[in-house]
């Protein structure tokens, strides 16, 4: 196989199964497949798992005596189910075989990432000296999205006889694949239907229990042995079906092959009459394994060459992992689908499948790439408008208020409790308060439209998020005549620790650093598009949304009124950081070695986080990795303050060593932020970003879904971060800043009408390349100059002096 292209495990390790099944799924942007083995079902070591992208189901729960509602992504029926026994000519059958079976001898699995297909190689072995091998190869379809595959092959050595096989679809299926969730409600499905289409396709058909989606699959299977179609069996129970069928004589060295072919539809698929006529019309015509591998490994291939990215050793490697799952989760056929950002992909259960801020860590790299996706993500957020705004209504605001976590409708989905595993408590959850997603739905919006051009999309359903985000942070900003400034109360931060003031009756912190400067950032840009309108359409959208004179006036005063703290030469993380006690680090990593939950630590200990000067993951510093120094620095200085290069390093140093850095996109954020500064610590931090899956850093959170938003954060890490690449007024700005231990790459992205720049960093000179596709010359910003790149041409382009925050 293709050295750096490849994800192997060599042995079987029960305790490792459920990281692996996390890393080895297979997905296309449609539905995803966990890696688990076919001949298990769900227990301690395994967790088969299939999901479909945006299929929720509501269920009830009574926890800590109150009843509570929550909104999962539903695992879907179990396709995957094969397993084998052999029936030698001269011994009665021997078991069922399993990876966790004794009779296991050899066992290894490579995920291809370049081709999309996991294989995994078993050797069997009985008391006998009987072996069987078993090689299986699995796919989940790129160019069709609707269908999987699984060819097994056996080959016999040392007995003749039969290999018996049973397989078939399991809808028998609940939520459990997170330990903190068991307590709550978690059968979503119902209504099952079983049955059989011919000799070799069965199917299941059921459906949500609340939400009501409907739900079928086929499977169709097929002998390939050449030595004639063996009989079978077909069975069902109330909710699953399958075959049983003994494949024809083996002996020493002779094989046989089993394809299972599957398809997916549900009734939120377009261009259907029912899922289960789709899904077994689907599973009649699919082609033949070989065909069916084909066309799949081809679609790989033109999806990689649209998001290529290369970057030497080890690095790399993790790299290219962690952009295959991206594009399984969202893919081109994600486009047509009315989606979000699922934080643990498509992956696991963990966070209900719901949608965060975590877009805010993907869309950058979709921009360059596959801005189709980017789009439809957003058209998500658009479609879910009128419940933010119904939102902003109910607690007395004007605007547009998103919620912190959601799933099929818009509403707030934020979980009303939640479990502290170290303690056993269930306690009150206040995360809803993270207003500032709509903060990051605005920055997403405008981000895609200076990357893409699409002016489309900025005056029409752009303009409609921008604007209404806009006026719900007017709205909460208040007059403070004793400081002179506008705040915003009651809100929490990216930190998440931090949720209330020592001892307050009432959750909520003051002037959140974070959220008001972004805030103040979306009013900025709000204005700009008001500018930037042609009058009949600014006239049209103004009236559309009772925008008036005297609303902008506002937003402006709001714009450059907004109150950010400051204490000891550093930005405040909210109004009264400073006075918090401070906390003895040394002490708790003495006493626990891993403290990143230091929430759980503490609140298990009688105590609170929110008493102390320690936080989950960056905070203040988020604001160095959405801005650039030269965007952060104007930004404060409209808002009334000075951003220089002492202030920031100061604010960096003091989050630095007051962050327990429990969340995966902390290490990101600060890999990149300590990257702008050249601090030693900042590889580091890259290392923990590229290694916090794969190694399973967080202890055991990866086994429930990969965390996307820290895996795309890392390409883009890569991609705009060690580049400083900015796509706005027109040019693409460059102001690189590599680690000496990313100091060599090369990147391509899609520009505006430009489908192939390709970007090479080598030492100190970059390169710029311009297909000659006939879409004009590109502006290229750097240190100050400009350059222009004609089509079909190449520059070499030196990079200047590390530039910063403006020093006094």
């Amino acid at each position: 196989m293709d050295s750096g292209w490849t994800w192997s495990y060599e042995g079987y390790d029960p305790q490792a199964e459920r990281l692996r099944e996390s890393l080895c799924t297979l997905g296309n942007g449609y539905f995803a497949t966990r890696g688990a083995a076919t001949e298990t079902l769900a227990g301690p070591s395994h967790y088969p798992g299939t999901y479909a992208a945006g299929c929720y189901n509501r269920l009830t729960s009574t926890v800590a005596g109150r009843e509570i509602e929550n909104e999962d992504m539903v695992n879907l029926p179990n396709w995957l189910p094969l397993r084998y026994r052999i029936r030698p000519d001269d011994a009665p059958p021997g078991p069922w075989l399993s990876p966790d079976h004794e009779q296991l001898k050899e066992y290894r699995q490579t995920l291809d990432l370049r081709h999309g297909t996991l294989t995994r190689w078993s050797t069997y072995e009985d008391e006998d000296g009987r072996r069987l091998k078993v090689k299986q190869t699995r796919l989940v379809h790129m160019e069709d999205p609707h269908l999987a595959a699984l060819r097994t092959l056996f080959t016999a050595d040392g007995w003749a006889g039969q290999v018996e096989v049973s397989t078939g679809i399991d809808g028998d299926v609940r939520n459990e694949g997170v330990a903190r969730y068991r307590e709550l409600a978690s059968r979503h499905l119902g209504d099952w239907e079983c049955g059989r289409e011919g000799s070799d396709i069965v199917w299941l058909n059921c459906r949500t229990v609340d939400s009501d989606v409907r739900i079928a699959l086929a499977a169709r299977i097929q002998v390939g042995s050449g030595r004639g179609v063996p009989p079978r069996t077909t069975a069902h129970t109330a909710a699953g079906i399958g075959q049983r069928l003994r494949l024809p004589v083996l002996g020493t060295g002779a094989r046989a092959v089993v394809d299972k072919t599957v398809t997916l539809y549900t009734s939120r698929d377009p261009a259907i009459g029912s899922p289960l006529e789709a899904a077994v019309d689907g599973a009649l015509a699919a082609p033949e394994f070989p065909r069916l591998l084909a066309t799949h490994r081809a679609a790989w291939e033109r999806l990689w060459q649209r998001a290529e990215l290369e970057v030497p050793g080890e690095a790399g490697e993790i790299l290219r992992l962690h952009l295959f799952h991206v594009l399984q989760t969202l893919s081109p056929h994600t486009a047509e689908l009315d989606v979000g950002v699922p934080a643990r992909g498509l992956h696991g259960e963990a966070y209900r499948g719901h949608v965060f801020w975590d877009e805010l860590f993907v869309l950058p790299f979709l921009n360059l790439h596959l801005p189709e996706v980017s789009r439809a993500l957003l058209d998500y957020r658009h479609r879910r408008l009128p419940a933010a705004c119904r939102s902003a209504r109910e607690v007395g605001r004007a605007g547009a208020m998103y919620p912190w976590q959601s799933g099929s409708d818009g509403r707030e989905e934020t979980q009303q409790l939640h479990l502290n595993p170290r303690s056993g408590r269930w306690l009150p959850d206040h995360s809803h308060l993270q207003h500032h997603v709509g903060s990051a739905v605005a920055y997403n919006v405008w981000q895609y439209c200076q990357a893409s051009g699409d002016k489309e999309y900025l005056y029409g359903h752009g303009a409609e998020m921008l604007l209404q985000i806009a006026r719900f942070w007017a709205d909460c900003a208040q007059w403070d005549p004793a400081l002179g400034r506008y705040r915003i109360r009651g809100v929490v931060g990216p930190d998440e620790y931090h949720d209330a003031y020592p001892g307050a009756a009432e959750p909520g912190l003051d002037d959140n650093a974070y959220t008001n400067v972004t805030a103040a950032w979306v009013l900025m840009r709000a204005l700009d598009l008001s500018q930037e309108l042609p009058e009949a359409l600014r006239r049209e959208l103004c009236e559309r949304e009772h925008l008036r004179d005297e609303d902008l006036a506002r937003w402006d005063d709001v714009a450059h009124g907004l109150h950010v703290p400051h204490h000891d030469g550093v930005i405040s993380q909210f109004a009264g950081y400073q006075e918090l006690a401070e906390l003895d680090w040394a002490e708790y990593r003495r006493r626990y070695g891993d403290i990143r939950r230091l929430d759980r630590i503490l609140e298990a200990e009688g105590d609170t986080v929110n008493r102390y000067q320690a936080s989950k993951q960056a905070d203040v510093l988020m604001l160095g990795y959405l801005f650039s120094p030269d965007e952060l620095t104007e930004v404060f200085r409209r808002l009334g303050y000075t951003l220089d290069d002492d202030l920031w390093r100061n604010t960096v140093a003091y989050y630095l060593s007051r962050t327990a850095h429990g969340s995966t996109l902390s290490a990101l954020v600060h890999a990149w932020v300590l990257s702008r500064v050249r601090h030693a610590d900042a590889w580091s931090y890259c290392e923990e970003a590229l290694t916090g899956d794969v190694a399973d850093l967080q202890g055991g959170t990866t086994t429930e879904g990969i965390h996307l938003g820290a895996m795309a954060g890392t390409l883009d890490l890569v991609q705009r971060g060690m580049t400083g690449l900015e796509t706005r007024d027109e040019a693409l700005w460059l102001a690189p800043a590599p680690l000496p231990q990313l100091s060599k790459f090369a990147v391509r992205i899609r520009y505006r009408r430009h489908w192939d720049i390709g970007l090479q960093l080598r030492a100190e000179r970059v390169r710029v390349a311009v297909p000659d596709l006939g879409n004009g010359t590109v502006e290229v910003r750097l240190g100050g100059r400009l350059f222009t790149v004609a089509p079909g041409t190449t520059r070499w382009l030196d990079l200047p002096a590390t530039s910063g925050y403006p020093t006094r």
